[in-house]
């Protein structure tokens, strides 16, 4: 008789493949071929993936590593720099960037062994320079309060960049992380403008939303400040809108704010050419004048953030240099610096 095969009882998960097996993959069957995707209540689908390292270094930047833990973003911002990231995946800048959010799921693991590791100086880690850290799913996966939670115990400095008011979520972890080390929160808020808001921001939550969790942050003793970044032109550059926003940046306790212009650099530029069209289309002459290279003229960008430097002073606000502010004309050069781009 033959022996009955028990069940099992742990079921070993197979293990997700790495961001280049995937590139494969879509590079011969489309984003179809990721079957293992799960579609989510959001219509996001979410596909998890391999990491072989979670620090990332950079050069050319205020600072020399960089994490993620997704690559992808709900947020859906029409001009975010990193649509065109997606490309080096074989996926599209345009829908593929808000809908398939790649999860490092091993993150925190690799990250803790990194951390560990004898040659780790503690040097500043951005967090979130790529996609938002605070994008819904975090609530799901949790990766950046673990990734937090390693930092924290490393003492190792990091500054956050996010437009996902569940930060304050994490208050705790990044109060002790601002007592111990240079840590540092930006909330990125670029206009309080409804209109503006809905239309260049889809997916994240209200700019007020976000400005009261700047507020719970810094009662919370989180070194936590704004960037208006981008400031997009015709859709929140004018004077009174950019005074709106410094005046409640101002109101929530923020400790600082910083500002840059937006530039349209490869697979963003496309995409947001595109959306105007679409939407937009009275815009468009006006845009691909002023838009003639990846940046604005020199001369514009001098004046919007004179502005902001007056409005600053006006609101008691201090005035952070942003890393743009310190390469004029870099449009003219081809160097710019990352949307996300500040001074620690």
């Amino acid at each position: 008789m033959a022996k009955q095969q028990q069940p099992l009882l742990f079921v070993e998960r197979p293990a997700a493949p790495t961001t280049r097996t995937l590139a494969e993959i879509v590079k011969s069957a489309g984003v179809a071929g990721l079957v293992d995707a799960d579609l989510r209540a959001d219509q996001a689908r979410y596909q998890d993936v391999t990491c072989r390292s979670a620090l990332n270094r950079v050069t050319g930047m205020p600072f020399k590593w960089t994490l993620n833990p997704y690559r992808g973003c709900t947020h859906a911002c029409h001009y975010c720099f990193a649509r065109r990231y997606q490309t080096q995946f074989e996926l599209g800048a345009g829908d593929d960037f808000a809908s398939l959010i790649l999860v490092k799921r091993n993150l925190v693991e690799v990250l803790r062994r990194e951390l560990d590791h004898p040659s780790w100086r503690r040097e500043q880690v951005a967090l979130g320079t790529a996609t938002d850290p605070y994008q819904p799913i975090e609530g799901h996966y949790r990766l950046t309060r673990g990734s937090l939670e390693a930092l924290a115990r490393s003492s190792t400095p990091v500054g956050v960049v996010t437009k996902g008011p569940m930060v304050v979520r994490d208050r705790d972890v990044l109060a002790d992380l601002c007592r111990t080390t240079r840590s540092v929160v930006y909330v990125s808020v670029p206009t309080v403008d409804d209109d503006a808001w809905r239309a260049l921001e889809p997916g994240t939550a209200p700019p007020l939303q976000r400005l009261r969790a700047v507020r719970a942050m810094a009662d919370a003793g989180v070194n936590v400040g704004v960037l208006m970044a981008p400031i997009v032109p015709g859709f929140s550059s004018a004077r009174s809108k950019v005074e709106r926003t410094i005046k409640a940046i101002a109101d929530h306790g923020a400790r600082f704010v910083g500002c840059n212009v937006m530039y349209l650099q490869d697979g963003t530029r496309a995409h947001f050419m595109d959306f105007l069209r679409q939407h937009f289309p009275a815009m468009v002459p006006r845009m691909e004048r002023l838009y003639a290279r990846r940046s604005p003229p020199a001369a514009y960008q001098h004046e919007i953030k004179a502005m902001v430097r007056t409005l600053q002073a006006r609101y008691g606000l201090e005035r952070r240099r942003m890393l743009d502010q310190s390469r004029e004309g870099e449009g003219e050069t081809g160097a710019e610096p990352e949307q996300v781009g500040f001074g620690w």
